[in-house]
Order: C-alpha cells, then structure tokens, then sequence
C-alpha cells in the first residue's frame, strides 16, 4: 500500500472531522478523523470532480 499523505482534518461541529489524503499511486483517500484505517479510496481525479461537484452547489440539498 501506498503511504498516504493526509491534510489536516476539516471539521464541523463537534467531533466531526474528515480527513482527504493523497498517494503517490495517484489514489485520493476520505476518512473520518482517528479512523483512516477505513476509508474510502478513488482517483485523484474523483476526488477533483467530487469537490468541484459541491462548490457548484450539487450537494446542497443534503444540508437541508
């Protein structure tokens, strides 16, 4: 397995942190913070669609 270069955790309120990750094999990694081990694991190019995706608003309607 490729070592995982992680980013500090975005958090909400609480204790809800998640963690985005990179690896030299080009795989981005999400988990919850202290929970890295399971995570979920897609290309770095999913990774840029998906946060693309929620800064165009796509996911708002899961805030509601």
């Amino acid at each position: 397995m490729s070592d995982i270069t992680w980013e500090d955790p975005f958090c909400g309120e609480g204790n809800n942190c998640f963690r985005i990750g990179t690896d030299v094999a080009g795989n981005a990694h999400i988990a919850v913070h202290g929970r890295e081990e399971h995570r979920v694991t897609d290309s770095i190019d999913a990774l840029r669609t998906l946060i693309r995706d929620i800064k165009a608003g796509k996911a708002d309607h899961l805030l509601d």
